[in-house]
C-alpha cells in the first residue's frame, strides 16, 4: 500500500516540536528512527497530518555521565549504544542487548527512545531498563517529569507517556564492581523477535551473597514482566545451584504467558526457566560452576 499524504517538519528545537503539536494536535506524529512508523504508514495504520522529525533536536541527543548515573539521550541509536565506551563501562547490560536487536540495518536507524515509547513486549531494551532500575525523563510544554522504568510500561504497547510528552532521556544508575548483568533470549532465527527472553541485574558480594536482584522477562506478557518471586528466592542467599533452582521454581508464580504463534504458555515458561539457569550460572564461582 502507499503512504497517506502528510506534511513534514524537521524540528531544530523542542519549542518547534511543541508548536507543531499545538497546531496539529493528534495529527502531529513524531519520527526519529522510524522503524515502526514506516510500516504503520504503509498499512494505513497511521495517518498523520504532519511528520515531525526530531533527529536534529540537540536536547534529545548524547550520552553523558554525572551524579552516579548515565544519561542516555532518547535519540541514541541502537548501534551507538553498542559501541559507546560509557555505556559499556557503566551500563553494560545495554551494550550486551544490542546484538540481539533485529538486524544491523535496524540497529543503525532505531533509537532507544523509539523502542521504549513503542513498548513492544518482545523488545529487549524495555526489559533492560526495568532490570537496571532506570528512570525515564519525559518532557512536554509543561516541563520535565521523571518516571521509574518499572512504572512506565502500563500495558500492551501502552506507556505512561501523555499525548503531548516525549522521551528526552534515560537515566541509568552506574554499575559497581559488585554488579552482575546479563541478557539472553530464544528466537527462531537471528534477528527475529524473541519467543522468550530474560534480562538480569544483581549485586554479588565478596561472600557470594546476592543483593538487589532484578529479573525481567520479555516476550511472555504484555510488556516487561518482573519475576519478583524468583528474585526473592535469590535475595540474601549465596548464589549456588540450589538457590538458582529455587528461583527457577518460583517462576511458576511470576509468569502467566499467553499462547501465541510461537507456542503454548507451558513452552514459554520452560524457555524462561532455561534462560534463568543459563544466565545465573554465569555468575557462579568457578568451583561451584564446575560442580
Amino acid at each position: 500500500m502507499k503512504w497517506p499524504p502528510f506534511s513534514y517538519l524537521r524540528a531544530r528545537s523542542l519549542d518547534e516540536v511543541w508548536r507543531a503539536q499545538a497546531e496539529y494536535g493528534p495529527g502531529a506524529q513524531l519520527v526519529a528512527g522510524g522503524q515502526t512508523l514506516l510500516a504503520t504508514l504503509a498499512f494505513r495504520l497511521s495517518e498523520p497530518r504532519i511528520l515531525v522529525d526530531i533527529t536534529r533536536v540537540p536536547d534529545l541527543a548524547g550520552v553523558t555521565l554525572g551524579d552516579g548515573a548515565l544519561r542516555i539521550g532518547a535519540l541514541t541509536r541502537h548501534a551507538e549504544l553498542g559501541r559507546d565506551v560509557l555505556v559499556a563501562r557503566h551500563a553494560p547490560l545495554l551494550a550486551q542487548a544490542v546484538p540481539l536487536i533485529a538486524h544491523p540495518a535496524i540497529r543503525n536507524r532505531g533509537t532507544i527512545g523509539g523502542s521504549l515509547a513503542y513498548a513492544d513486549p518482545a523488545a529487549e531494551l524495555p526489559a533492560c531498563i526495568v532490570a537496571l532500575d532506570a528512570t525515564l525523563v519525559l518532557c512536554s510544554p509543561r516541563g520535565q517529569r521523571r518516571v521509574p522504568a518499572r512504572d512506565f510500561f502500563t500495558g500492551l504497547f501502552e506507556t505512561a507517556l501523555q499525548p503531548d510528552e516525549l522521551i528526552a532521556a534515560v537515566e541509568v544508575p552506574c554499575a559497581t564492581p559488585a554488579t552482575r548483568v546479563a541478557i539472553d533470549e530464544v528466537a527462531r532465527r537471528s534477528g527475529d523477535y524473541a519467543m522468550a527472553g530474560l534480562a538480569a541485574c544483581l549485586a554479588l558480594g565478596a561472600d557470594g551473597v546476592v543483593a538487589s536482584p532484578r529479573l525481567v522477562c520479555f516476550g511472555v506478557g504484555t510488556g516487561p514482566v518482573s519475576a519478583v518471586r524468583a528474585a526473592a528466592a535469590l535475595a540474601g542467599r549465596p548464589l549456588t545451584q540450589e538457590s538458582i533452582a529455587a528461583a527457577a521454581a518460583a517462576l511458576d508464580a511470576d509468569l502467566d504467558p499467553p499462547a501465541d504463534l510461537h507456542g503454548p504458555p507451558e513452552m514459554k515458561l520452560h524457555l524462561v526457566r532455561i534462560l534463568l539457569r543459563r544466565i545465573l550460572t554465569r555468575f557462579l564461582p568457578a568451583q561451584e560452576n564446575a560442580a
